[in-house]
């Protein structure tokens, strides 16, 4: 079970790089960051594919999605000098709560 959790972090890294890319790219201006953006986009659907041989559909894209946004604002605050709002930081803190959730408590976390 572990190695489809690995599959997964690996895959919310790779999308969160290619979200980042994505900005760093001026709308697909600078031609290496659109690249970067596609391949890492492309190596996060995959691994996200490899998640889902041991895991089930709702409960990966909610860790994925999920973690990835908030990781993703981070990276905003890291390297783009974003500053989320109070609504946002309330937000993200739900995020966790419900990823949180399911991991501990839900027991449809593998098919």
């Amino acid at each position: 079970m572990w190695k489809y959790y690995l599959f997964l972090a690996a895959a919310i890294v790779c999308e969160i790089t290619g979200t980042s890319a994505l900005k760093a790219s001026r709308g697909f201006s600078v031609p290496g960051w659109a690249v970067l953006t596609a391949a890492a986009y492309a190596g996060s659907f995959w691994l996200l594919g490899l998640t889902l041989k041991g895991m089930a559909l709702g409960v990966a894209y909610a860790i994925w999605a999920g973690v990835g946004t908030v990781l993703t604002v981070l990276a905003g605050v890291v390297i783009f000098k974003e500053r989320p709002d109070l609504p946002a930081l309330l937000g993200m803190g739900l995020i966790i709560a419900g990823v949180a959730v399911m991991n501990l408590f839900s027991k449809t976390i593998s098919h």
